[in-house]
């Protein structure tokens, strides 16, 4: 009993959490990116690729700044540079390690292999 008590309130947990939880970092998805943009939400689109030195010494960086406090309200969708042609296409990107921004609906501005830590967040918060 206690047992089934406790999975149930740790699937409320969960369903609470994913249902009000969208800024972060998350794989891209083109629906959820469509309504962050529809919404006007602060977004960056990350294009990343295992096989980029760059995008290895980002990484880090974009974990620290997807978590901070101050980021809580941005999104940041992480694409993979090989397998999103169309989305690449669309924001006319042609280098792994760049960063898009929007707000409001917008792109606002973008980089490509920036490392630096204040350099990234700069950008990203132009978002806000």
């Amino acid at each position: 009993m206690l047992k089934m008590l406790f999975k149930g309130l740790m699937m409320l947990a969960f369903l609470g959490s994913a249902a009000t939880a969208f800024a972060g970092e998350r794989p891209f998805d083109q629906a959820l990116f469509d309504k962050a943009l529809a919404q006007g939400k602060p977004t960056v689109v990350y294009f990343h690729a295992d096989w980029c030195p760059t995008c290895r010494a980002q990484q880090p960086i974009v974990d620290r700044l997807a978590a901070a406090p101050e980021m809580k309200n941005v999104t940041v969708f992480v694409a993979d540079y090989d397998k999103e042609a169309a989305l690449k296409k669309a924001l006319r990107v042609n280098y792994q390690s760049t960063f898009v921004v929007f707000k409001g609906g917008h792109e606002v501005t973008r980089s490509t292999g920036q490392t630096d830590e204040q350099d990234i967040r700069d950008t990203w918060e132009k978002a806000l």
